[in-house]
């Protein structure tokens, strides 16, 4: 039998990194502070909170796509793990913008 690789789970939250209160975003499941761009590895696929690394997960860069806005790439602080989420509509622009300078890992 095949797991769920995505659980919705759009719950907020303070951010970790810079203490900013985050809502949800209804829409789809948030991810990350829209004020720094920050997340934490919590989840092994999507949503699903198994992850037992719990480390602060910061951008790296982004990359525009013409049908999602931008690709975030994140990094752990903690554990090294390198993965990507797409931006939400209320990320900060203008960090999004100078990440796509910073492809670098």
């Amino acid at each position: 039998m095949q797991t769920k690789r995505f659980t919705k789970n759009d719950s907020g939250f303070i951010c970790a990194n810079c203490k900013n209160e985050v809502s949800p975003l209804v829409y789809t499941s948030r991810n990350h502070c829209p004020r720094c761009l920050c997340s934490l590895h919590l989840d092994v696929n999507p949503g699903d909170r198994a992850s037992e690394c719990g480390g602060v997960m910061r951008p790296v860069s982004a990359e525009p796509d013409s049908k999602k806005g931008f690709i975030i790439t994140h990094k752990c602080d903690k554990c090294g793990k390198v993965g990507r989420n797409k931006s939400a509509s209320d990320d900060d622009t203008d960090l999004l913008i100078a990440l796509t300078v910073n492809r670098d890992l």
